[in-house]
């Protein structure tokens, strides 16, 4: 259903940004808008990006005190052989048989994409590759994931290995929202592990543009992608770009999405927080609306010069049925400038719904009833 809130006539505009990458999301931090996307919601190989998830349980573990960052983890023939340096792949070089820390594990995962450090962590914690496999299939249905699937914790190929930018940059948002005391791993630039110094795999953060996170891919197949952070004029982006050519490429692309979303934006307040921006119906509930609330207040992101050409629409799919519980996400704000979305915002539900008595829902279907969805 949709609900047309307010339109602006105004000089004509156009979204005067494109990238190079095949899928590729700009969101904002705070609130989860999305103001730039293409692909977004299509299925991709996210290749080491995976070990964002990968990362995301184990510090899960580590803040429920499940884990100790001193807990030594051992190194099996499965990390030694498929993650090590016979596999080709990324690696922390760690030896057969030996044991690691888990923050140094998780400190070769993050700064060098250590294969053999994802899978010591993942056998460590649940015993075998594919049971943590399915702690991240379960934490990302938590989190709100929908386009993504895992089976291993390295990203190494496999068909039902895949995700999305969206889900990506959600899976970045949990992390820095829910682990700051971890975060700052992502910006060190080098880690040294038994006389072996490896470098950040992330090139964008020496070049001065506030990155500070999070995680780079590639395969032969997918090519190159990135995740990445900043907070450099105050207000954090994620972006996340894949299907590039090179490793010049992601970060010559990445820096032009980072910096036109930091300079390129003008922050119009909108709505304050808790504010009903719409209502939607329920059918066969205690009452016949919710409010529609944003997470917080809702700002207006329009690239500059853009202000009188707005318009919005709220969305969501009928019919809504109770109980409803306050917080529920069951709608978007979209906002577009001719006829080209700027801005998808998500919108929740602003109280609760019960179930109504016998009447109500004997009204409300015969309303369904009219309208086709019975």
């Amino acid at each position: 259903m949709v609900a047309i809130l307010w339109a602006a006539t105004g000089g004509a505009f156009a979204q005067d940004f494109d990238t190079k990458a095949k899928f590729a999301v700009l969101m904002d931090y705070e609130s989860g808008t999305i103001l730039f996307s293409k692909a977004a919601d299509e299925r991709l190989e996210p290749a080491s990006m995976s070990k964002l998830m990968t990362l995301a349980v184990v510090f899960d573990q580590l803040q429920n005190k499940k884990l100790q960052p001193d807990d030594e983890f051992f190194i099996s023939e499965h990390a030694w052989r498929d993650g090590g340096a016979s596999s080709g792949g990324s690696t922390m070089f760690a030896e057969l048989n030996s044991k690691i820390k888990v923050m140094d594990l998780v400190r070769s995962v993050i700064i060098q994409s250590g294969n053999d450090a994802a899978i010591a962590l993942a056998e460590g914690i649940a015993g075998s590759e594919l049971s943590f496999a399915g702690m991240m299939n379960q934490l990302g249905k938590e989190i709100g994931l929908t386009g993504s699937n895992f089976v291993n914790a390295t990203g190494l190929p496999d068909p039902e290995q895949y995700s999305s930018a969206r889900d990506l940059a959600t899976i970045a948002r949990f992390i820095i929202a829910q682990f700051p005391e971890y975060y700052p791993i992502f910006s060190e630039r080098e880690f040294t592990w038994n006389k072996i110094r490896q470098m950040n795999r992330n090139s964008l953060l020496e070049i001065g543009i506030g990155v500070d996170g999070l995680k780079t891919g590639h395969t032969e197949a997918a090519g190159y992608g990135e995740v990445v952070s900043t907070a450099a004029t105050g207000r954090r982006l994620i972006a996340v770009l894949h299907g590039l050519k090179s490793m010049t490429e992601r970060t010559e692309e990445a820096r032009k999405l980072v910096t036109w979303g930091t300079r390129g934006f003008e922050l119009i307040p909108v709505y304050a927080e808790g504010a009903p921006i719409s209502y939607a119906d329920v059918y066969g509930g205690s009452s016949g609306q919710v409010s529609l609330v944003g997470n917080g207040k809702i700002d207006l992101f329009l690239p500059k010069g853009a202000q009188n050409c707005p318009q919005a629409t709220v969305t969501y799919k009928s019919p809504i049925r109770p109980p409803v519980k306050k917080g529920d996400q069951l709608a978007q704000l979209n906002v577009m400038c001719n006829g080209a979305v700027v801005q998808v915002t998500p919108l929740f539900a602003g109280e609760d719904v019960a179930e109504g008595d016998i009447v109500r829902k004997a009204t409300d279907a015969l309303k369904e009833l009219a309208l086709g969805w019975l």
